[in-house]
């Protein structure tokens, strides 16, 4: 399949393009990474850094993390997995999908047949290309759950990650503040009575409020975008990197100019000779080192990977390196005062009120790169039904990866201000933080080496090999994470439960009513041969039936019309479907065919769309099916289309070109090439029967003419026009000009008696979420006032 054309544009921009983005990204991508300093050492305990050796060996590890995870398996390595520019653990998953049968997403074997219509995403050598492995995974369903479990786990530590990193960068710049105040109060009074008193009033009523006005105030500014973040934060990170690369420098210079020599592995492998409970415990504090590489690759989608490589390599990675040296040598020359393992206790006396406000500044930026690596990867589970339905806005015409999701938005905010204010302790967010940022690499390496193995078919040997260096290193890191698991880290467990529950019911939710609509569906020979029967009258006008199912009739509407003979004129089945990839260019996106005979006029339109792309929220959705069915009819008797359904459908991929020579859409309001026919009234309907209930709303004829009307194009450009498709195209023309109605099945799932209470349990918490989560009309943009809803009774 053909990329997008902004990704190719992202994939060529110039190095000025290039630069600018290297800018931006500071500020979204690498703002976690960047104030991390802030608690790496700040959250070990004071009583553990008992000696030089000890902050040596711990500089060193950090060193080593640095360079092992963030730069050789992020941006050496896991970088290059991207699926078309997108990242994260859902864009993994996407790839094994395509290039190895492991998928779970609902669909039946005749859609996986249409769906893989002329995909020419992956090349015929890996569609071809077989092994042991492959027929392994691809044979056991277990394994198909594992992975699926494994993207859904990421998810939900990207997702912790969201909610406990604000919390952490935020409180931890909040407790500066407070020292800062402090300190001042002790020049205003002698009495050491006073000054204590000051002291205590200060840490108890400074860092907590002040955390809580900044983490508000950074959530109030997430509807801005992406694009204006960038620039907005970018400057505040490179200053802060500069400052703290410069205060690293001064400490090396001024404490310990031999620090750089304590990068030895050597240092390594001291600690782990003189292991111990409490040596081992630091562990879970250095991994925070490498907090935010997690987000480069999951907010691959906002910017370009050259952009992300450069910056990183020439910016992020030696002023890093530096601060961290110059606040090892600081503390190991320094372990007799109070709060030594506090970076503002490490910079100069006549800078810190100056580091103080840059601080509090970075903090807050800092918080962004989870922010937006949540934002696109709710996106993604969204498109995978793995989530309850929200609202996303895209905040970039040109970047698809660049979204905005409200309701996460303010979730995230109170959660972290729950966090903020329950735990009022660095040292416990922290360890939750550590744990979420391990679990989610360890993912993506599991993932990844599955990637490397069916995706890029290299040797079996490299992919274990990549599998155990860095597998074997995260695991490490993960059980000096659990041994804080009672000091905090349990938060994050209980984060996950609520979101992995929330996935899970909602994936299995979907997953039970679609194959209750496969079940229940009726052959679209009933249609034609019952019609006589029962003596269906047309309508004037179209009528939208939007179904999960891509053949037959769905269940709702056969209902519908033996309780109410009587449908459109035209009729349009139509069919979102999720390809596993990021996007679908227009001109694959619309899968046309004809159900029955021409005279029926009843056609199915499946709409294949990417787990990044957003066609069900814009206005003219409508319009594009309608210009999609006119370009099918044109072509359709001049072409050998293929049956690919069924003997009676016939479908064939149709652009949205705007260059198409079957209907010309009329913007002009006033023109009278066109026949105008007042909107069709829909009645209010509302029937019952043992199976079933039908309720439909309405409003009263509408005044105001489409905002787009369309007509057939001149003689001159198009002189050979068949007269069959000439009355066709014109029936479709004022059937649009009568009006539309738009008829969706709702259907609720009942347990049957008996079953086991997972079951039950999930069931609930999936009605729950489909009751009071987003409606599918207002998801789809359909207008209520021509909304008609067929609800249906799902025993499983």
């Amino acid at each position: 399949m053909a990329s997008p054309p902004h990704h190719h544009s992202m994939n060529n921009k110039t190095w000025t393009q290039t630069i600018l983005l290297s800018f931006q990204i500071v500020g979204v991508v690498y703002g976690q990474l960047s104030t991390a300093p802030l608690y790496v050492f700040t959250t070990m305990r004071s009583e553990d850094l008992d000696s030089e050796e000890v902050v040596y060996e711990l500089f060193s590890f950090i060193f080593w993390t640095l360079t092992t995870i963030s730069f050789i398996k992020y941006v050496l390595i896991v970088l290059k997995a991207d699926d078309n520019r997108e990242g994260g653990t859902f864009a993994l998953y996407s790839l094994l999908c395509r290039n190895a049968k492991v998928g779970l997403l609902p669909c039946d074997r005749t859609a996986d047949e249409v769906m893989l219509l002329e995909d020419t995403s992956t090349p015929p050598s890996k569609i071809n290309f077989d092994s042991r492995a492959r027929r392994a995974i691809e044979k056991h369903k277990f394994c198909h759950y594992l992975i699926l479990f494994l993207a859904l786990f990421g998810s939900c530590m990207t997702i912790g990650a969201a909610v406990l990193t604000p919390a952490l960068s935020v409180l931890s710049a909040s407790f500066g503040v407070e020292r800062s105040l402090s300190e001042l109060s002790h020049l205003f009074t002698s009495s050491q009575h006073t000054q204590d008193s000051v002291s205590n009033a200060l840490q108890k009523y400074v860092p907590v409020p002040a955390a809580c006005v900044i983490l508000i105030g950074l959530f109030v500014l997430q509807p801005c975008g992406t694009h204006k973040i960038g620039f907005m934060f970018a400057p505040i990170i490179v200053v802060w990197l500069l400052f703290v690369g410069a205060v690293g420098v001064y400490n090396i210079v001024r404490w310990d100019v031999e620090i750089l020599y304590k990068i030895s592995p050597l240092y390594l492998f001291k600690f782990i000779r003189n292991l111990d409970v409490s040596r081992w415990r630091l562990l879970g504090s250095t991994i925070l080192c490498a907090a935010g590489s997690e987000a480069m690759f999951a907010g691959l989608g906002h910017f370009s990977k050259k952009s992300i490589k450069i910056t990183f390599i020439c910016l992020i990675y030696p002023l890093l390196v530096i601060c961290y040296a110059g606040q090892a040598a600081f503390i190991s020359k320094n372990l007799h005062i109070k709060d030594f393992n506090h970076l503002s206790q490490s910079v100069p006396s006549h800078s810190k009120h100056i580091f103080i406000v840059v601080s509090l500044l970075a903090s807050a930026v800092g918080s962004q790169a989870t922010i937006t690596a949540c934002f696109s990867i709710i996106n993604q589970c969204l498109a995978l039904n793995c989530f309850p339905r929200v609202k996303v806005i895209h905040t970039s015409k040109t970047i698809h990866g660049q979204v905005y999701i409200p309701d996460v938005n303010w979730l995230l905010m109170i959660f972290s201000l729950a966090v903020t204010i329950g735990f009022r302790d660095m040292v416990k967010i922290g360890n939750a933080t550590s744990l979420a940022i391990i679990s989610g690499m360890l993912v993506t390496t599991s993932l990844m080496s599955l990637v490397i193995a069916l995706y890029w078919e290299k040797n079996l040997l490299i992919s274990a090999y990549f599998l155990l260096c860095f597998g074997i290193v995260e695991v490490a890191y993960l059980s000096a994470c659990m041994l804080q698991f009672h000091r905090g880290a349990w938060y994050l467990v209980v984060l996950l439960i609520v979101s992995m529950t929330v996935m899970l019911s909602w994936h299995y939710g979907t997953v039970k009513k679609y194959e209750f609509d496969l079940q229940n569906k009726v052959s679209t020979e009933w249609l034609i041969d019952v019609s006589p029967g029962l003596g269906i009258s047309r309508v004037a006008g179209i009528g939208f039936i939007y179904t999960d199912i891509v053949t037959g009739i769905p269940a709702f509407f056969s209902h519908f019309i033996t309780n109410l003979p009587a449908f459109h004129q035209v009729l349009i089945m139509v069919s979102f479907k999720s390809m596993p990839v990021p996007h679908v260019p227009e001109s694959e996106r619309y899968l046309i065919g004809r159900i029955g005979p021409r005279d029926y006029k009843i056609y199915r339109c499946i709409v294949r769309y990417g787990y990044c792309d957003n066609i069900r929220d814009t206005n003219d959705f409508e319009e594009k099916i309608i210009r999609a069915i006119g370009e099918f009819i044109s072509i359709e008797h001049v072409t050998d289309i293929e049956s690919m359904v069924s003997p009676d459908e016939r479908m064939i991929i149709v652009g949205n070109s705007s260059d198409g020579n079957a209907l010309v859409p009329l913007m002009n309001e006033s023109s009278n090439q066109v026949s105008i026919i007042n909107e069709a009234q829909v009645s209010p309907i509302a029937m019952e029967d043992s199976d079933h209930t039908v309720l439909a709303s309405s409003s009263k004829s509408c005044k105001k003419r489409k905002k787009v009307r369309f007509m057939l194009p001149p003689a001159s450009s198009v002189p050979k026009m068949d007269e069959s498709v000439k009355k066709e195209l014109l029936e479709l023309i004022d059937a649009r000009e009568s009006g539309s109605a738009y008829f969706l099945g709702q259907s609720h799932l009942v347990v049957r008696g008996g079953s086991n209470y997972l079951k039950i349990f999930l069931i609930m918490v999936y009605r729950f979420f489909e009751k009071n989560g987003r409606e599918p009309p207002v998801a789809l943009k359909i207008p209520h006032a021509a909304l008609v809803e067929v609800g249906m009774i799902c025993t499983i």
